[in-house]
């Protein structure tokens, strides 16, 4: 067996929930008494998902949650440049407000593709959520609109984020060079 790449944690474990209930604490009056649908980007924004779910159900928010397949890194480290739909929403959202879940906002390629395909799918509205971003990353207007910490310039693995399949689940933020 190979030895293991030198990962320097980013964000513990701890410190990560830490961030995942802060975020919901400011997501939740935002959701509060409307009909939502939480979109989860497979795969990477799994993890966030499972526990940003738990963290509003907490603070009785229950979003219908769906999931779409998006790739545009496949096992590179750095963005194709184009977002292939893999697999699509298996529950309309017309009329819906959508929370978009990803875990990374890097260029922001993904994110406006996948905005801009549910609100043509009909969503009322489309709340954009990343667990982390990048400090090139746009921001502002250009931006997400929920962010749980703001990421160093490193190559991020784990709690989803992996390098070619390996790492997702380590249970806190790594980064590689």
């Amino acid at each position: 067996m190979p030895d293991l790449p030198k990962i320097d944690v980013v964000l513990s474990e701890a410190d990560l929930m830490a961030r995942v209930d802060e975020l919901a604490d400011r997501l939740a009056p935002r959701l509060a008494g409307g009909d939502w649908t939480a979109v989860s980007i497979l795969i990477g924004a799994t993890p966030f998902t499972s526990d940003l779910m738990k963290a509003l159900a907490r603070r009785n928010v229950h979003p219908v949650l769906d999931v779409i397949w998006l790739e545009s890194y496949r096992d590179a480290r750095e963005s194709s440049g184009r977002v292939v739909v893999r697999a699509d929403l298996a529950r309309s959202v017309e009329g819906r407000g959508v929370i978009l879940i990803d875990d990374v906002y890097d260029t922001g390629r993904t994110i406006d593709f996948a905005k801009g395909h549910l609100l043509a799918k009909g969503a009322r509205e489309v709340i954009t959520v990343a667990l982390t971003q990048k400090p090139w990353a746009p921001r502002g207007a250009d931006g997400v609109d929920y962010c749980a910490f703001d990421a160093p310039g490193r190559y991020l693995v784990g709690y989803g984020m992996d390098d070619a399949g390996l790492y997702r689940g380590l249970p806190f933020i790594g980064a590689l060079d």
